[in-house]
């Protein structure tokens, strides 16, 4: 690492590099806080959260552009003279930990991937609308929905029929019903339902 950047920067850390650096490892995080070249490890973090950030989306559009914004927010900061050297690694070191921690957070709920995203969907737009929901009926809803959108996607045409999506907005309407979700969520969690179904299609190919 600091021999690949003193001879020149993080494009030849990159370019030079032997092995993937990866984001979710404590003991490389631990030496980029260590560094000496405080702005050559905040461009190197910046990067590779990037990098992550643009991987996560893939599975999880919600959290991804959540921490997307987050990532802009604090380097906007930075530029503007709000935070030192010191202070923004330390901010982007605690983003990348918790990305990290975000890829064991399906787990512990007991929801795979693609239920996860349906998770964090219903979580985002119940915090838009500032209401409380129960989070045992969060994670079985988030499960009924997976099923939902599997039925529609079993047809390899149906993002492009608008009669599948249609049905897709009945189906959804149902079960937010059944699951006492409010009702002035539906168009919202519609669109980033149907949103991430369309991007689980688009990576599976």
């Amino acid at each position: 690492l600091a021999q690949s950047i003193q001879s020149g920067g993080v494009k030849n850390l990159f370019a030079d590099a032997e092995e993937d650096f990866s984001l979710f490892d404590p003991k490389f995080l631990a030496e980029i806080s260590k560094m000496k070249e405080k702005n050559i490890a905040v461009e190197l973090l910046k990067k590779l959260i990037d990098e992550a950030v643009q991987l996560y989306r893939r599975t999880n559009v919600v959290k991804s552009e959540n921490f997307s914004d987050i990532l802009q927010r604090t380097m906007n900061r930075y530029l503007n003279g709000q935070l030192s050297n010191a202070e923004v690694i330390e901010e982007l070191l605690s983003l990348a930990r918790t990305i990290a921690k975000a890829h064991e957070e399906g787990e512990k709920l007991g929801l795979n991937e693609e239920e996860k995203a349906f998770y964090d969907i219903l979580k985002a737009v119940a915090k838009k609308y500032e209401f409380e929901y129960p989070d045992d009926k969060m994670i079985e809803l988030s499960k009924r929905i997976k099923i939902i959108v599997d039925d529609k996607a079993k047809y390899t045409d149906w993002s492009t029929r608008d009669d599948i999506k249609a049905n897709l907005q009945v189906d959804l309407i149902l079960l937010l019903d059944e699951f006492d979700y409010p009702p002035v969520t539906i168009d919202d969690v519609y669109k980033e339902v149907l949103e991430q179904a369309e991007n689980f299609k688009k990576y599976a190919q």
